[in-house]
């Protein structure tokens, strides 16, 4: 993989249950290299326990003296605005849960220091052959993790009863109607002089019932 076009962008510390309020990187890098039988392998690991998986794999490849043979290690992460408490909190959601990404050039030491790291269960590929990501694949990753909008994710569904809590229509019941996740905005179907009537409110001015 060719460093220059085709490098997943660091991300932020990720948070763990188990690890308390600790974060550790999303995006390890060891070492850099150029060299052209570097390639990134998909592996599985427990799921929930992906960037502790990551940190432990790191300690080996250390202890192993395999830095230069095993470079970075990934696990890609996106932002997400959630709604915790009446007021939002930026995260970063793991966007393929249970696998980690490693850049390596594989042979029989690094495989084996890959596949005998506590919480790793196995390469992605056919058969027992590892299969590396393509440069399209890569390039689809790094796009995605980079995406400067965050999303937001909520706990509401549509049909739902809400109650309005700010705004003119404070107070007021109503049905959800439409979400839109990308914006933090929903319409609510409140019943105004006898009639249904959409109305349209950020995540932060309704709540559950």
């Amino acid at each position: 993989m060719n460093e220059d076009t085709n490098q997943p962008e660091s991300s932020a510390g990720v948070a763990e249950r188990g690890i308390g309020h600790k974060k550790i990187q999303g995006h390890i890098v060891i070492s850099q290299t150029t060299d052209p039988n570097a390639k990134w392998y998909v592996v599985h690991t427990s799921s929930g326990h992906e960037v502790r998986v990551m940190d432990t794999l790191r300690q080996r490849v250390e202890t192993m003296n395999l830095g230069g043979r095993i470079f970075e290690m990934l696990v890609p992460t996106q932002d997400r605005v959630i709604i915790r408490s009446g007021k939002k909190a930026t995260i970063k959601e793991k966007i393929f849960p249970g696998y980690l990404l490693v850049k390596m050039i594989l042979d029989d030491p690094t495989w084996l220091a890959v596949r005998t790291t506590a919480g790793i269960t196995g390469f992605v590929g056919a058969g027992n052959k590892p299969t590396p990501l393509s440069e399209a694949e890569v390039t689809n990753i790094q796009k995605f993790i980079s995406s400067p909008a965050p999303r937001f994710k909520t706990k509401f569904s549509v049909g739902e009863a809400v109650k309005i809590v700010d705004g003119p229509f404070s107070d007021f019941l109503g049905t959800i109607h439409e979400l839109d996740d990308e914006r933090g905005k929903v319409k609510v179907l409140v019943s105004i002089f006898g009639r249904e009537t959409p109305v349209e409110l950020d995540f932060l001015q309704i709540q559950k019932v």
